[in-house]
């Protein structure tokens, strides 16, 4: 180990923006995601995913000016600091800290799930614990995060390609299939998914929460703000990136699922039944061996999304430790990599703890998966409000020279996602019911820490001006990169420090 200030800058542009896909996890969004919508909404599944799209674009908005001024590896936790204050930042990096280490809990059991799947569609029986195929799988995420974050970034890259790979080939075929009246079952290329079709919007905007969900983890990659090379100019582009290019995924992967089954009530019916809609799909449309091709990439997708979110809740922990919250040992990197590998085991143990407590208190590998995707996404809505809400303040410091009347982007976007909580919220059957309790609760622990603790504070705002600055000297614009704390100035306290 050895004590540097901050990782290597290594990274380009598009390794970058891997840890981002490598987080959402498109395979899987895809594979699953559909089949609530359809149950909501009837064959307008497209039209959900476009608004989707157009919902998650308000919310990347604000990362996306944010980090052409401010890049770090505290992502929320920065971005919230230099805007809002000391306070705010650490409240909205702890609830995301709380969503990546939530997500590293599920993705593990989701590896889990589709080993399993996948294994039984060969005629074989693993006949172990789930939590032990999640032990062995945050090995193997251990072995790619512990070297240099760019190994980590193309490992990515890899494996989501494979599976962003196979889902174009199965939709294109579907598409070319449906449209020349050769579909197995008489299906059609039916262009009024894009319509209401029979729905109403109001149920379009509430299916557009499960939409939302196939999102959740863009912002990872400003995690990587201080391993970047030109953190202002790549990550934003990283970020835009993500959420573009994956929406453009997946509104064309979802219109194809959907005339695939069929837009008739039987159609739809499969579609809203189907546990794995794409694996159906390459069963019907091009054979039994394409169909283990696309179970196996849904294993690789959820052993990405686990490299992703130990990857994102390292770096996350990394700057906390940097900055005087939690043990100095945190704040250690690699002398060869510059991976904060402390953090990443600390990361690591967490989740695979979690997930053998969930096994040996006998919840399955798919109730602890979707159980703790729930509570980590209710996280990541109250990081995106509290980021939303550094933007708009931000906008109206004037340090940032931007426009005011974009001031309605954010607000926009804070409301959308006070919709998609809400809806998260009520009407959900236990446990479910308690989800929005215990995150609240994870949130609530970290403003109190930093409520009690006056001297963090104001040590995370010292530590916040010194190191944006040395990182990437004054925003455009500004005067200071972060306003004065609200106490007194005191000499500053030696804290562990990378």
């Amino acid at each position: 180990m050895t004590e540097e200030l901050r990782p290597p800058r290594k990274l380009r542009l598009w390794e970058a923006l891997a840890l981002s896909v490598g987080l959402m996890g498109p395979t899987l969004a895809m594979a699953l995601n559909g089949a609530g919508v359809a149950a909501t909404v009837g064959k307008a599944v497209p039209l959900v995913f476009v608004l989707g799209l157009v919902g998650v674009a308000l919310v990347a908005y604000g990362f996306v000016r944010l980090t052409r001024h401010f890049n770090h590896a505290g992502s929320v936790y920065a971005l919230a600091g230099v805007t809002l204050g000391p306070r705010a930042g650490f409240f909205g990096g702890f609830a995301l800290l709380g969503t990546y280490i939530f997500f590293a809990v599920c993705t593990l059991a989701a590896t889990a799930v589709f080993a399993e799947a996948f294994t039984t569609a060969l005629g074989l029986s693993l006949h172990i614990p789930w939590s032990v195929v999640a032990a062995v799988a945050a090995v193997g995420v251990w072995a790619v995060n512990s070297r240099e974050s760019r190994i980590t970034a193309r490992t990515l890259l890899i494996v989501e390609g494979v599976g962003i790979v196979g889902m174009l080939v199965l939709s294109a075929i579907i598409v070319i299939r449906t449209g020349a009246g050769h579909a197995p079952g008489g299906q059609t290329l039916d262009l009024s998914v894009f319509g209401l079709g029979g729905t109403t919007m109001s149920a379009v905007m509430t299916a557009t929460v499960f939409a939302f969900l196939s999102w959740a983890g863009f912002e990872a990659c400003a995690s990587l703000g201080e391993e970047t090379t030109d953190p202002r100019r790549n990550v934003p582009r990283a970020l835009a990136g993500s959420v573009l290019l994956t929406g453009g995924l997946y509104v064309f992967v979802m219109f194809a699922q959907t005339v695939g089954f069929g837009t008739d009530d039987k159609g739809v019916a499969a579609f809203s039944g189907s546990e794995s809609s794409l694996s159906a799909l390459a069963q019907t449309y091009i054979g039994t061996w394409f169909s283990l091709v696309i179970a196996f990439t849904a294993v690789a997708s959820a052993f990405a999304a686990s490299i992703s979110s130990t990857a994102a809740a390292s770096r996350l922990m990394f700057a906390l430790a940097r900055d005087g919250f939690g043990p100095g040992a945190l704040a250690r990197t690699d002398r060869r990599t510059g991976s904060p590998t402390v953090a990443l085991v600390a990361a690591l143990v967490l989740a695979v703890a979690g997930d053998v407590i969930l096994d040996l208190t006998g919840v399955h590998a798919f109730d602890a998966y979707y159980w703790f995707a729930t509570l980590g996404v209710l996280c990541l809505l109250v990081a995106y409000a509290v980021a939303g809400a550094g933007v708009i303040a931000f906008i109206l410091s004037g340090r940032g020279k931007i426009p005011r009347h974009e001031i309605v982007i954010p607000v926009l976007a804070i409301a959308y996602l006070c919709f998609v909580f809400y809806n998260q919220s009520v009407g959900q059957d236990s446990p479910l019911s308690y989800f929005p309790w215990i995150a609240a609760a994870w949130c609530l622990a970290g403003m109190a820490a930093v409520l009690a603790a006056p001297k963090l504070a104001r040590r995370i705002g010292e530590r916040l001006t010194a190191e944006l600055t040395q990182a990437d000297g004054p925003a455009d614009g500004s005067q200071s990169p972060v306003p004065e704390a609200p106490e007194a100035p005191e000499a500053p306290e030696k804290a562990a420090r990378p």
